[in-house]
Order: C-alpha cells, then sequence, then structure tokens
C-alpha cells in the first residue's frame, strides 16, 4: 500500500472539502481490488464501501494506472539476455533445458458481455468468455500477456494472432546459447 500512496498521493488520507477526514487508502484500494477479483460494479461498492460511484471508479482508474506505472518495467516486459541464462538455468535444473516459460491461455466467462457481441465472444461453453494469454516463469514472473480479439473463442487461435513470437520470426529476440543432449541451441522455447 506503501508504493501506490507513494507513487499516487491521492490515494493518501485527506481532510475533505468540509473538513472531514477523508477516505482511507486501504478503502480506496479495496474498491478497486474488488472490482478487480469479483468484476463488481462500481454502483455495487459505492454502500459497501461507503464511497461514491464516481469516485470508486475513479479510484479503480488510478490504481491501475499506478500498478502498471510502478510494476511494469520489472515485471510486465520481455526476459533481456541475463534474465533468459537464469530462466534456463532453472529451468535445465528442473530437468527442462531450453524451455523458458509455460505459455496457457485462460478463459474467462463474460456474464455482462453486450447482447450484441455475444456471437463474438462464444466460446466452447457456448457463453461469452475473454481469453487472457499469459507466459509465465517458475517465480511466477508474467513476461506476457496478450488478451484475445472478438472473434478468436479459442486457445489456438489467439496464439495465431498473439505477438508472442513476433520476436523469434523476425529475429529480434536476444540469442542465448544452451545445451541439450549435446546439441547446442541459440533459441529459447
Amino acid at each position: 500500500m506503501g508504493d501506490i500512496v507513494r507513487y499516487d498521493p491521492s490515494f493518501a488520507r485527506r481532510i475533505d472539502v468540509v473538513g472531514h477526514l477523508g477516505l482511507s487508502p486501504e478503502q480506496k484500494l479495496t474498491s478497486a481490488l474488488h472490482m478487480l477479483a469479483y468484476g463488481s460494479l462500481a454502483d455495487q461498492l459505492d454502500d459497501y464501501m461507503r464511497m461514491g460511484k464516481s469516485i470508486v471508479l475513479e479510484v479503480f482508474r488510478k490504481f491501475c494506472r499506478a500498478i502498471v506505472g510502478m510494476y511494469s518495467s520489472t515485471y510486465l516486459r520481455a526476459p533481456t539476455p541475463a534474465d533468459l541464462r537464469i530462466l534456463l538455468h532453472k529451468a535445465s535444473q528442473q530437468g527442462f533445458p531450453g524451455m523458458i516459460g509455460s505459455i496457457d491461455c485462460m478463459h474467462w466467462e463474460w456474464r455482462n458481455c453486450p447482447t450484441s457481441w455475444t456471437g463474438q465472444y462464444l466460446g466452447h461453453n457456448r457463453k461469452p468468455t475473454i481469453i487472457l494469454e499469459a507466459v509465465a516463469s517458475y517465480n511466477t514472473w508474467i513476461w506476457h500477456a496478450f488478451f484475445g480479439p472478438p472473434g478468436s473463442n479459442n486457445d489456438i487461435n489467439v496464439l495465431g494472432m498473439s505477438p508472442v513470437f513476433d520476436g523469434v520470426l523476425n529475429g529480434s529476440t536476444p540469442r542465448v546459447r544452451f545445451e541439450v543432449n549435446g546439441h547446442t541451441y541459440d533459441q529459447c522455447y
């Protein structure tokens, strides 16, 4: 919580315009996390969190900007050659030489999908879904995230539209040498 308050001072508790103690940082963060974790609407939280709908939405936007601003350069970035060497070493110790992460797609049911968009987002269970493709390392560092566009509907289509392999295809990924069964490679998988 201290990181967010330091990054964006609007999360700190202040005196409001009528001289009363304003919302606490805990209230503000809890409302944003509640929206993210449970898909709550802002007007569902106004009574529960004792915050107006417009404040809940403003706090949510600022929270998302703060998290991206504080942590994207560390956690939401492609691995550097030094990172790749660490990932390769750890994977090799675990019996997976050459592997730098695990890729998977997660399907979230979109309960509030606008009716006119439902067909574009229908998943295999015949309900609208949003698909997140992510690559994570052994220590849960998520260094790639991509939300499938409308019409993707399954993991293969999302992977086909994803930029995850663009660097491999255009030759811009860092080259890191490693060995598997006596063969040397310079392209991780």
